[in-house]
């Protein structure tokens, strides 16, 4: 059956954004970039695209078809490819809205457009900022988290959210592989910290983790 990736203005939407990101791995990163504030660096890479993979999109969409999750949270939106994903899945469920936040203005924008073009502006909001200010107001129960912001954020963020998931709730952490996602992955291994997880074997890697509160 045809969903929403293969039928509708989504999918040349996505299409045109990875091709789009295609060079991005050839820019030479700026050395200064190292010692930057989030903020800085948000700014500074507002061209850059930094998406999640295509597989890595695919089984987001699975994930969110299979779970039916009412209220979704992404860390770091960038261009809105992820998003276009977790939206696509929530609108071919007939429930639930995504939350999504992004610290450059410019993509902000941009994440806006591409997201009204793929027609699933009803289904998001995208929210401006810092997301350990603007996700303090995303009521719960959450039931799926996206964690593909800046990576010494993302545990900071998780530890935020914690308060509102819902047990059984599943958190998908992006580009695991990465260095600096050492303390969120032994934080989430841990059972002593209430998940039950998993790395997936997607680009860059992926991290599924299931919370489970005693």
């Amino acid at each position: 059956m045809p969903t929403t990736l293969t039928r509708s203005a989504a999918a040349a939407v996505l299409d045109k954004l990875f091709a789009a990101a295609f060079n991005d791995d050839a820019a030479v990163p700026d050395p200064s970039l190292a010692t930057a504030t989030a903020q800085e660096r948000a700014d500074a890479l507002r061209d850059i695209y930094m998406p999640v993979s295509p597989q890595g999109g695919e089984l987001l969409y699975s994930l969110v078809r299979t779970g039916r999750p009412r209220t979704v949270v992404e860390f770091g939106t960038s261009h809105g490819i992820s998003t276009i994903y977790l939206a696509a899945a929530v609108a071919d469920n007939g429930a639930g809205h995504v939350y999504t936040t992004e610290l450059s203005a410019a993509k902000v924008a941009a994440a806006r457009a591409n997201i009204a073009e793929a027609g699933l502006s009803d289904v998001v909001t995208v929210l401006p900022g810092d997301a350990r200010e603007t996700l303090a107001d995303v009521a719960g129960p959450i039931d799926l988290v996206l964690l593909d912001g800046w990576k010494e954020l993302c545990l900071p963020v998780l530890r935020q959210l914690e308060p509102r998931l819902r047990p059984g709730a599943l958190v998908v952490a992006d580009d695991t592989t990465f260095a600096s996602m050492a303390d969120y992955l032994a934080y989430v291994r841990d059972p002593a910290n209430g998940y039950v997880t998993v790395d997936f074997p997607v680009a860059d890697g992926m991290e599924l983790s299931c919370f489970t509160p005693s």
